[in-house]
């Protein structure tokens, strides 16, 4: 889980403004010149910019301080000062940046490669030639740039997805997730496998399907037990929910109760996570020891389910499966 990270602080500066400059025109045979001092240049910008590739903040663990450039200064012959060059931060899709010192929340990132600015650069400063008027030919007067922006940000991730797998650990999310998308999952017979999100894809004709598996949800895992609270952030803007049973269990009751912990705990950490619940996958049909049952009962009356192994079916039952899922 060390390699994973969906909260984060960072602190970012934009960059100062240059100085405007005082000069006057200095020619042979032109003894008194006019005001000739350029403008200071702007300071940095700092953007982050949303990036669909990535899916945690660990790039960004090696260095926590962000400073864009200042603004140069201006010179005389009304030579103006470069701008400051920008810092922009790549972040993933959900990210969640808020200002730590007033607790705003400053954006929430959900568009691929758009860039939002989270601190402007100081303005650069005006040269002397700005103030020339009819009655003063030759002002001193210049001014100082402004000076950027100090900002202490707290990042947190949740992630974006079009349907959100849920289940208890080693019910088989992992495969199942391997089977549908082009993700490569961390599959095996152990209890959390899966310590971080895993995002896959489902590619059809009309769209793409951003799938969302998180780590297994354990009884009590909305009061803080396990991992699942941590991750249950992961599918609150998931646009439907896929509960995934283990139907290798002893009896059918026993499934049931599957279902009504997960429920509780989806329900203990937001109510509104249950309304989205759009079908129920019993895994590992090929092992189940009440078949019948489960052919003729349905878990949940308002809940569309489908029997499915991931180890023993056939490509129709996975196309099936599929459009079910998209349906």
């Amino acid at each position: 889980m060390s390699d994973y990270i969906d909260e984060i602080k960072i602190s970012i500066s934009s960059g100062n403004g240059g100085n405007g400059s005082t000069s006057f025109r200095r020619e042979k045979f032109v003894p008194f010149g006019g005001p000739d001092g350029g403008n200071g240049g702007n300071g940095g910008n700092v953007y982050v910019v949303g990036n669909v590739n990535l899916n945690s903040f660990r790039d960004l663990t090696q260095k926590r301080l962000f400073k864009a450039k200042n603004g140069v200064n201006g010179k005389g012959s009304n030579k103006n000062g470069k701008n400051g060059e920008d810092v922009i931060i790549p972040v993933p899709l959900g990210t969640q940046i808020f200002n730590i010192e007033t607790k705003e929340l400053i954006v929430d990132v959900k568009e691929n490669k758009i860039m939002y600015l989270i601190a402007e650069g100081g303005k650069g400063g005006l040269g002397n030639s700005n103030f020339k008027t009819s009655k003063n030919q030759a002002p001193r007067k210049s001014t100082q740039g402004k000076k950027g922006k100090k900002i202490n940000l707290f990042l947190n991730l949740k992630s974006l997805s079009d349907i959100g797998i849920v289940g208890f650990p080693n019910v088989g999310k992992s495969s199942l997730i391997s089977l549908i998308t082009n993700s490569k999952a961390e599959v095996g017979d152990y209890d959390f496998t899966t310590l971080s999100p895993n995002l896959g894809v489902i590619k059809t004709l009309k769209k793409d399907y951003l799938i969302a598996d998180i780590p297994g949800i354990v009884k009590g895992a909305s009061k803080g037990k396990g991992l699942g609270l941590k991750f249950l952030k992961h599918i609150e803007r998931s646009g439907g929910l896929i509960i995934v049973l283990d139907s290798s269990c002893e009896s059918y009751e026993m499934l049931i109760q599957q279902f009504n912990n997960l429920l509780d705990e989806m329900n203990t950490y937001s109510v509104s996570l249950s309304k989205r619940i759009k079908l129920i996958i019993n895994n590992k049909f090929d092992l189940c020891k009440f078949k019948n049952q489960l052919n003729e009962k349905k878990i949940s009356k308002s809940i569309n389910q489908i029997n499915f192994s991931c180890i023993v079916h056939t490509k129709k039952e996975l196309e099936n499966l599929k459009e079910t899922l998209l349906s």
